[in-house]
Order: structure tokens, then C-alpha cells, then sequence
């Protein structure tokens, strides 16, 4: 599904990525742990298509695509297509209720507005937010504004969701809610999960580890 050789990042005279190579098979769960200022979050977003790798880097392919092949548009339409995310703040657009924030990644993408719609709230429901359909963030909590990202990040039904600490921002009960979640999405809809974390317990629930330290995998 995700496969990476010799990656690395500079930001001016900082070498943040070192050269990381991984594997990530199709419907794995892999959690990214390390220290900060390991380099966790830029190899999610670099293997995210959100940011570049390094010129002397090697190359990403993500389900067969070599992403350094393509043109700006062409990846941004595959970012959209078959890339989800997720953050540790929920980055919802706090002017749209849940059903329109989780819409908006599927209108960029094209879908016509009643199939959008209908597969927005699908997710809502299956995520337990089938009463919250037409409430604006403020009116949610922060376990259900997770969800509602959630929601969003699986509305173009992606080949793979990266998350970046998502649960770093909720009390241990929605921490813990939205840990378990993450399995049985991946059970239910069969994507690739790959989640960095500072939470060792929700790491070692992942079927693989991968620990970092000072740009590399260890």
C-alpha cells in the first residue's frame, strides 16, 4: 500500500528526515512514535503528499502511484481521491454543521450534492452522531468535533487516513473511545491506518510499531 525508500527533509541547514524507508501494507494499523522533534509529524506529512521530501530523497509510491511523478494538480486530485486525515485540533470550519463539514472534501472532489449528503450521514450515524447532523461545532463536544473529522477524512472512502496525535486533544474517556474506533474502521471499511502518537498504550494496540529517533526509524 505505502512504500517509502530513503526520505529525507531539510529545513535550511536542519536535516529533520535522515533517510526513512518503511512498508505499509493494505489495512495495517501503524502507529509512529518518538520523542519530540523526532520527526514524526513530517514524515506523516510528507508520505500525506502535505509536504515535499527532500530532492536527494528516493521515491513514495502509495497503492501502486509513485507521487513524486505526478504535477501539482494531478496531486492534489489524487490527495483528495484516496487520502484522509486527521488532526489533533479537528480544523472544522466552524460557519457549517457537522453534515457540512463532512461534505466538503466530497464536493471538492465532484460528487453530486445528494450523494454527498447521503454518505455524510451514513458515517455520522455509524460514528454515533446521527442526532448532530445540523450542529455547528461550538454546539459539540470535543470526542463528537473528533468524530465529525473522522467522518470527513472517510467521506471520499480513502485507500489511507494519516493522523497526526488525533487523539491528543480529548479527555482519556473520548481518547479512548476514539483509539477504539480506529479498529473497527478499519474492520468495517478495510482502510490503511497509519497514526502518530505520544500515547504509548494506543500504540501498542497497533498491529505495528515504528519508534523514531533524531529522523530515523530505530
Amino acid at each position: 500500500m505505502i512504500k517509502a525508500e530513503n526520505i529525507h527533509k531539510n529545513y535550511g541547514d536542519l536535516h529533520v528526515l535522515k533517510g526513512v524507508s518503511l512498508n505499509i501494507k493494505s489495512g495495517e494499523v501503524v502507529s509512529i512514535v518518538g520523542a519530540s522533534g523526532a520527526g514524526k509529524t513530517t514524515l506523516l506529512h510528507i508520505l500525506g503528499t502535505l509536504d515535499l521530501a527532500s530532492k536527494d530523497s528516493g521515491d513514495i509510491v502509495i497503492n501502486e502511484t509513485n507521487i513524486n511523478q505526478l504535477s501539482s494538480k494531478e496531486l492534489a486530485a489524487f490527495r483528495n481521491k484516496n487520502i484522509g486525515f486527521i488532526f489533533q485540533f479537528h480544523q472544522l470550519l466552524p460557519e457549517f454543521t457537522a453534515l457540512e463539514n463532512v461534505c466538503i472534501p466530497a464536493f471538492i472532489k465532484g460528487t453530486p450534492k445528494a450523494e454527498a449528503e447521503k454518505k455524510a450521514k451514513e458515517l455520522l450515524d455509524f460514528l454515533g452522531l446521527s442526532h448532530r447532523h445540523n450542529h455547528k461545532p461550538n454546539e459539540l463536544s470535543g470526542g463528537e468535533q473528533q468524530r465529525v473529522a473522522v467522518a470527513r477524512a472517510l467521506v471520499n472512502d480513502p485507500l489511507v487516513i494519516f493522523a497526526d496525535e488525533p487523539s491528543g486533544n480529548l479527555d482519556s474517556a473520548s481518547a479512548d473511545n476514539l483509539h477504539k474506533l480506529f479498529f473497527n474502521l478499519r474492520d468495517e471499511f478495510k482502510q490503511t491506518f497509519v497514526i502518530v502518537t505520544h500515547n504509548e498504550e494506543f500504540a501498542d494496540m497497533a498491529d505495528r510499531k515504528l519508534v523514531m529517533s533524531d529522523g530515523k526509524i530505530i
